[in-house]
């Protein structure tokens, strides 16, 4: 998108961000009639993730997944234009830690201890990250692709840092993490992208041949610092909870690829609990291995 037309698209992201409730979600409908009835986005790619997934359901379990996801596609993409102009105490009331996800922060808070979450495109990431940051004590890192377009990019930025959260861009990760060893302070790595098969870790995920992500693995243990995976359910539509819990407290002595398959077993039990709120348009299964 050009300069020009971003500018024209951005008083409609924030005329979308400032709706009362009630009419935002008439307006995630209708786009989401829009996008699946009308253009079908990616609906072969939906589809054939969704029965490859969960070989035993049948062809309208399926379908009945598919429409829930694109219902949830459409409300999390405007619940993240919603963090424009949200205030904190409408982002916490809609987005809560748990008594238990709050223990255990604080407890690693008064330990001094740093620590690396990790989670998958599973519940409203986005909106997790704003209650973390002004629930918790210690700083949250988010790692994150840079957009190509500049402009959506700085919009992107400026969205995710508006409560306190920092970024590291993902080639960065490691230098920054490195450089804030001083600072007590919580990384989230979304563990479930897809990476260059020749630098990752295969396993099974989904009855399918997956792909992982070495680096969470490998940095943890170069840091040591304490693996908590963070699951964010959806209570209802525009309320979420999130839990956490720790899989691993010292990732020095843990053996190759452990790590990788704790994170990775944990995902696929809540996607299996919840299948409508992951991200199946990803084309997570595009690699093939080796």
């Amino acid at each position: 998108m050009s300069t020009i037309g971003f500018y024209l698209a951005l008083p409609f992201l924030y005329l979308i961000s400032i709706l009362p409730f009630p009419l935002f979600y008439l307006v995630s409908d209708g786009i989401y009639l829009l996008l699946y009835r009308i253009i079908g986005y990616r609906k072969k790619v939906v589809y054939q993730n969704l029965k490859n997934s969960f070989p035993e359901k049948k062809h309208e379990e399926l379908k009945k997944i598919e429409k829930q996801f694109y219902h949830y596609l459409v409300d999390l993409f405007l619940e993240t234009l919603k963090t424009l102009t949200i205030s904190k105490k409408e982002a916490i009331k809609r987005c809560k830690l748990n008594s238990k996800a709050i223990l255990l922060f604080n407890e690693l808070y008064t330990q001094k201890q740093s620590c690396i979450l990790v989670m998958g495109h599973f519940g409203n990431w986005e909106w997790a990250g704003n209650t973390f940051s002004l629930i918790n004590q210690q700083q949250l890192y988010v790692i994150y692709h840079p957009l190509t377009n500049k402009h959506f990019d700085k919009l992107m930025y400026d969205m995710r840092t508006r409560f306190g959260s920092k970024l590291y861009a993902m080639k960065d990760t490691m230098r920054g993490m490195i450089s804030n060893r001083n600072e007590i302070n919580a990384t989230a790595f979304i563990a479930d992208q897809t990476p260059s098969p020749e630098n990752a870790y295969w396993t099974t995920f989904l009855n399918q041949d997956t792909p992982v992500f070495w680096g969470t693995e490998k940095i943890a243990q170069k840091l040591n610092y304490p693996v908590v995976y963070v699951t964010i359910n959806r209570v209802k539509r525009g309320f979420y909870e999130v839990n956490a819990e720790i899989l691993v407290k010292e990732p020095k002595n843990t053996k190759e690829g452990e790590i990788s398959e704790l994170h990775t077993r944990q995902l696929e039990k809540d996607i299996k609990a919840q299948p409508e709120i992951w991200l199946w348009s990803h084309r997570r299964w595009k690699h093939k291995r080796k």
